[in-house]
């Protein structure tokens, strides 16, 4: 196990190190001059090569890349190229609203979606097990904008029953911070359900038809007890899987949904950053998301083995 376990990390340390070279070099290649943007349309050349040497930008890209990494190794994350501030406090201050839409996302999706997959098997070719493919496909189809376009315009703007947009902190009142993101979380959560649910239905009719699970019928164990306690279990390593890749859909449909909710989150932050061409933030974020998903797959591949421990890689 602890061999196992040993690999795993020594891969995510690769996998992070190929990220942040690639993050680097997308953003140093990409067309357009941040120094003109800062120096602005009427900026002599003069200006604009003294700003790009004040950000260091005149170096040979592999110095800037070893002076980057440096400072990211030692928790410096650098300064805003336009509001001079740093990143770091920049990211921490836009962090609340963002880690608690995704939080509250993957709470109700997983419970949902297993819930609406474990039922669609129970019911298979049924009428409930029809409605829930419906449902998928559904939630498979229409955008996340759309989705939150429309719960905006029945359950805030028609019957005043939400509000229409905006974020309240946690310390100001558990009561108005959950209001204020039922809807960004129904919005966001419609296609990780529709995906989870998918991939639970179809784990679990296969877990179902084994043998182990008839002679458990046969010995009169009840329905909750045969699909929770002895199919559920044996079905989890797919279900899993999912759970680690949704959240990198996730990461994109947060920036979509922040931005339809003006919710002032990470992928708010994000979309400025890249209209500015801020590279450090841009970086920034992408490095520490990059980290949170090799973390969070990581996590699910170590799970693998307490759920199965043959599972070795």
């Amino acid at each position: 196990m602890s061999a196992y376990i040993l690999r795993r990390l020594v891969s995510a340390i690769a996998v992070m190190a190929m990220v942040g070279a690639f993050v680097f070099l997308l953003l140093r290649l990409a067309p357009g001059d941040p120094a003109a943007i800062i120096a602005g349309r009427n900026a002599t050349a003069e200006i604009i090569a003294n700003i790009r040497e004040q950000l260091g930008l005149n170096a040979p890209l592999p110095v800037q890349f070893i002076h980057w990494v440096r400072q990211m190794l030692g928790g410096d994350f650098g300064i805003s190229i336009f509001s001079g501030r740093p990143v770091l406090e920049l990211i921490s201050q836009r962090l609340e609203p963002t880690i608690s839409l995704a939080i509250l996302t993957m709470m109700f999706s997983v419970s949902v979606g297993v819930s609406f997959g474990v039922v669609a098997a129970w019911r298979s070719g049924r009428l409930v097990d029809r409605l829930l493919a419906a449902f998928s496909a559904l939630g498979y189809s229409v955008p996340v904008f759309v989705v939150g376009y429309f719960l905006v315009y029945f359950l805030a703007i028609r019957t005043h029953w939400l509000p229409v947009q905006g974020y309240v902190q946690i310390n100001q009142g558990l009561g108005l911070w959950f209001v204020h993101l039922i809807l960004p979380t129904l919005a966001l959560s419609l296609g990780f359900i529709a995906f989870i649910a998918r991939v639970t239905r179809a784990s679990m009719l296969e877990v179902i038809s084994e043998d182990y699970i008839r002679t458990a019928a046969a010995k009169g164990a009840s329905s909750y007890s045969i699909l929770f306690h002895h199919a559920l279990k044996n079905a989890g390593v797919p279900i899993l899987t999912v759970i680690g890749i949704s959240f990198a859909y996730l990461i994109g449909g947060v920036v979509l949904t922040e931005t339809v909710f003006n919710i002032p989150g990470i992928g708010r932050l994000v979309v400025d950053a890249i209209n500015n061409r801020d590279y450090p933030i841009i970086q920034s974020v992408l490095i520490l998301t990059s980290g949170l998903y090799v973390l969070i797959n990581l996590a699910v591949d170590l799970a693998y083995s307490l759920i199965d421990p043959r599972i070795r890689y």
